[in-house]
């Protein structure tokens, strides 16, 4: 394709589907599952459309995490998450190990397992139901209307997050900022490392405090693993980051996002609001991630090594673009995609990825979200959106899709 042909990535939702990819994206679906597409720096990785193929990708060893990796699309976020381009490697702040390889990011990856894993994050089913119920207590008792993303929203996985972290819930508004700060696609790259700085020293800080005077939490079981010589306090740090932005940024969208979509799609929030039965809560959840898929800007690979996917070779050094938003609307694998249907089995979904990189939270994240889902709407049956879907924030400019606001009323 000459440079004309070839479409600019990422591209723009139609206005009256703010649910849906991109009709670009769903038009180079239909074409075929790989082709080229042109970043605003003049890169022109491939972009893999089809399901099956971006799962094959994921879980190929041949492709690379690594930003610094010959033909990694290098997203502005990326970017910010290695800090200060000017500051000797080792001084340079990091996103924990997502942005890393094997065996590096398995090693580190391993050592928060554990707290993430399926048993231990039902065992927090109860804490977490204390959480979202309080929080409705609050928003009951406050103004009608109100934004359900300050009040509920962000609230909600903040507080979860901390708690198992050991971040002191005190200081939210000071995270909060930071990781907004971080994860907006318009702000200056220089403002996106001040704020990785502003987390990664206070991060640090916590470490710190922890070594004098550990607790019970996943910061001090990090803190051991510094003691014992198999981490610095600098990755352990640079871990607590990684699990503070995403433990709260992404569910928090989902949880605003999804009330949204049920909203406009009333006979599925009935569906959900009326059954007591958790396999109708977990399936409701499973659709809602695979339907919405919030991280909307492609997951970013580079080659390491000649490979072929959907019939193209893609040669080492070039750079890969997977975008699950539209891997969760393939119709040969999702039939009827568009459509939200809470009774589908949307299992098989890519919203938490797939590979060695799949989600390590995701255990935790579909906890949150079925308490959530299972509460909210019962105890305010007739919460409602307070305005016009056409006039509502979405966060297009970010790296986790969601809206601003989301004022309700009931």
């Amino acid at each position: 394709m000459t440079d004309q042909e070839t479409p600019a990535y990422p591209m723009e939702r139609a206005v009256k589907c703010p649910f849906d990819p991109p009709p670009q994206l769903k038009s180079l679906q239909e074409e075929g599952p790989i082709t080229r597409v042109r970043l605003e720096d003049g890169q022109t990785p491939w972009l893999v459309t089809g399901y099956d193929d971006q799962r094959t990708v994921l879980s190929d060893p041949r492709v690379s995490s690594d930003t610094a990796s010959p033909g990694y699309p290098n997203a502005s976020v990326a970017k910010a998450y290695e800090g200060d381009g000017e500051a000797p490697q080792e001084e340079r702040p990091k996103i924990g190990f997502i942005l890393m390889d094997d065996p590096e990011h398995a090693r580190l990856r391993r050592m928060v397992t554990a707290p993430f894993a399926i048993k231990r994050s039902e065992a927090r089913r109860p804490a977490i139901q204390k959480i979202v119920d309080d929080a409705i207590d609050a928003m009951l008792a406050g103004p009608n209307p109100t934004d359900l993303v300050d009040a509920f929203a962000l609230p909600v996985p903040s507080l979860v997050i901390s708690e198992l972290l050991g971040v002191p819930y005190a200081d939210h508004d000071f995270f909060q900022e930071n990781s907004k700060v971080i994860v907006n696609l318009d702000v200056a790259p220089e403002e996106r490392m001040t704020g990785m700085r502003n987390l990664t020293v206070y991060l640090d800080d916590l470490v710190g405090q922890k070594m004098k005077a550990p607790g019970d939490d996943l910061l001090s079981g990090l803190v051991g693993r510094v003691g014992a010589g198999e981490i610095t306090r600098a990755e352990a740090a640079q871990i607590g980051v990684l699990l503070l932005i995403a433990g709260h940024e992404t569910t928090a969208n989902m949880i605003a996002l999804g009330t949204l979509a049920l909203f406009e799609n009333p006979d599925q929030l009935a569906l959900l609001r009326d059954s007591d039965d958790p396999v109708v809560v977990a399936k409701a959840v499973e659709e809602l991630l695979r339907y919405l898929h919030i991280t909307h800007n492609g997951r970013r690979r580079a080659v390491l090594e000649d490979m072929e996917v959907g019939g193209q070779v893609m040669r080492a050094g070039e750079g890969v673009i997977l975008p699950g938003d539209i891997g969760n609307r393939d119709p040969r694998v999702f039939p009827d995609p568009d459509r939200l249907d809470l009774t589908r089995d949307a299992r098989r979904h890519v919203a938490f990825g797939f590979g060695v990189h799949q989600c390590l939270g995701q255990s935790l994240a579909r906890v949150e979200l079925q308490v959530v889902y299972s509460t909210l709407y019962k105890r305010i049956p007739t919460l409602a959106l307070a305005g016009d879907l056409k006039e509502l924030p979405f966060k297009h400019n970010a790296a986790v899709y969601g809206v601003y606001e989301l004022p309700v009323t009931w």
